[in-house]
């Protein structure tokens, strides 16, 4: 395996060796600075407290518990990172996304792993202002087909301290509701 400076220094003389032009570098640095979007999602960071519901079957009451989540900024306020940690199923869990605004592409882009899956969830969607809700929509592996299941995140700011995240998933040509959780901010 080669060095990684090596790889880093190789790659930056590939780059450096094309000219671009005062458009392509302004292109560059316009992708590359945090803007509007980074500082709203920055305002998120922090600790907070989760109330938990999540439906096995929609047909049956919830199923109810807590969990706590710690929003961070990475790489220069580009990206925030949301660490959780609760009780599923009677069994530790452990989540991680890394939500970002892509300056290119207008979008919020967002990733997500947990302790109860190999697969990597993807989703990208706007923020609508007058609103104050944040939908994402993307897809993750169905562990029971093996193939992909479309889902949605709409999160709700309620205030500076509160906001509601619901789950969707379609199943069966419908979009059901799999789970909301209400954030508090610790204080």
């Amino acid at each position: 395996m080669r060095n990684p400076l090596f790889l880093m220094i190789a790659l930056f003389i590939s780059f450096s060796s094309f000219s671009q032009s005062p458009e392509e570098m302004k292109a560059w640095e316009s992708y590359m600075t945090p803007g509007e979007e980074h500082k709203w999602l920055a305002s998120m960071n922090g600790q907070w407290t989760a109330t938990v519901k999540q439906w096995m079957d929609p047909s049956k009451p919830p199923i109810e518990s807590k969990a706590t989540t710690e929003n961070r900024m990475l790489m220069n306020g580009l990206y925030q990172e949301s660490s959780h940690r609760g009780n599923m199923m009677n069994m530790a869990f452990e989540g991680r996304s890394i939500t970002g605004f892509d300056n290119s592409k207008k979008m919020f882009v967002s990733t997500w792993i947990d302790n109860f899956g190999s697969g990597i969830m993807v989703m990208e969607g706007i923020f609508v202002e007058p609103y104050r809700v944040l939908v994402l929509e993307g897809t993750m592996v169905d562990p029971t087909t093996g193939k992909d299941l479309k889902v949605k995140e709409v999160m709700t700011f309620v205030s500076k301290n509160s906001y509601k995240f619901e789950m969707y998933m379609d199943m069966g040509g419908a979009q059901i509701k799999t789970m909301e959780i209400n954030y508090t901010r610790e204080k």
